[in-house]
């Protein structure tokens, strides 16, 4: 299924401790970013990429796809203050696919299988996205103490990409806007309209780079994928 994939890539270093965006950041000595757009840069079924970026961030990001070969990026798009006006303006420029991926550029190990399956999903039902079952104990609790511990059944840890016709997200955006709504991710703005949403098994190396521990944990992630080759 053919698609088009909008990238927000105007982050910030602060919960990763750095001086600049952490999508600069590199892994094995190339950008967290690239990492990412190779995976749809090497899908057949990605006809196109666009990226949300900072504006003053700009001109280094174009530097770095042009280094890395990366051909399919059609476009920037200038990233908004909140991650939900970013997507929006990455949506607006990307003309009108029939379905389209919003990927969080800080997870560079996104399995080609899942996009595929997600893209799939979202052209039958309008939405699909990807998340893991939840694997550890989960707590609630209140001024340091514990007050319920929740049930895991039914449980998910939600990723991306998150795949939706165009059409229905652009609505869901546009009344989220409206209403002055402001969501966690592009899947909760369609849960609001009473859309249905899929959700499509990933896996839990599809990890987003945010701490100095992800950063180890990407590390070791390539090393075991060189290993295999």
């Amino acid at each position: 299924m053919k698609y088009t994939v909008v990238l927000p890539a105007a982050g910030s270093g602060k919960r990763m401790k750095a001086d600049r965006n952490k999508l600069l950041l590199e892994l094995s000595g190339k950008p967290i970013f690239i990492y990412t757009l190779e995976v749809f840069e090497q899908d057949l079924d990605c006809e196109g990429i666009w990226l949300a970026v900072k504006g003053d961030e700009r001109e280094l990001i174009e530097q770095y796809v042009e280094r890395y070969g990366i051909k399919k990026v059609k476009g920037y798009a200038t990233g908004g203050a909140e991650r939900q006006d970013s997507v929006r303006a990455g949506l607006e420029m990307a003309g009108q696919p029939e379905i389209v991926l919003v990927h969080d550029a800080a997870r560079p190990f996104i399995s080609p299988e899942v996009i595929r399956e997600l893209a799939e999903r979202a052209h039958e039902s309008g939405a699909a996205i990807a998340g893991v079952p939840v694997k550890d104990t989960i707590k609630k609790a209140r001024e340091g103490v514990i007050t319920e511990t929740v049930d895991r059944e039914g449980l998910w840890m939600i990723q991306t990409p998150q795949a939706f016709r165009y059409e229905l997200l652009m609505e869901a955006a546009q009344r989220a806007k409206d209403d002055g709504f402001l969501g966690t991710d592009e899947a909760m703005l369609v849960e609001r309209m009473g859309h249905p949403v899929k959700i499509v098994e990933s896996t839990y190396e599809n990890v987003k780079m945010t701490t100095p521990d992800d950063l180890i944990y990407g590390k070791a992630i390539l090393a075991s994928r060189l290993q295999e080759e």
